[in-house]
């Protein structure tokens, strides 16, 4: 059975920047050996991503990129902008407003702290458990 697991920003370091989440998220994605795809909200954000995931811990190597070239199928951690086609992973980070699309495993829905910004993970929850995925919520 698929799994959904929402992770709600609370802790004020992820407040202030709720993408170092995302990077620790990947780190533990990385550590697990499952090849993992980021969904970012825009090419910028992609970007952004990238250059956080190279300095967020001096301690973790994280083998990354924007997704775009020949080495897209063999990088464990791909971030990827909407423009982006993106192959289907065993391990999807989503920070879009939509559900993820195509297949796998497990989606990690990063909710932002805002209550006004909620409004779209309450809708992928719902979809979601339609589809017969298995939820956890976590506060992180």
């Amino acid at each position: 059975m698929p799994r959904a697991d929402f992770y709600l920003i609370d802790k004020p370091r992820f407040r202030a920047d709720p993408l170092l989440l995302v990077c620790e998220l990947a780190k533990r994605a990385y550590a697990s050996g499952q090849p993992t795809l980021i969904l970012a909200r825009s090419l910028e954000q992609a970007e952004e991503i990238d250059g956080k995931l190279w300095e967020f811990d001096e301690d973790a190597f994280i083998p990354h990129q924007v997704a775009g070239d020949e080495d897209d199928e063999i990088t464990p951690v791909l971030i990827a902008a909407p423009e982006n086609p993106t192959p289907d992973r065993p391990l999807v980070i989503n920070l879009r407003d939509d559900c993820a699309p195509g297949l796998f495993d497990r989606v990690l829905e990063v909710v932002p702290a805002d209550e006004s910004q909620r409004l779209g993970s309450r809708e992928r929850w719902k979809t979601y458990k339609q589809a017969g995925f298995e939820l956890k919520k976590f506060d992180m």
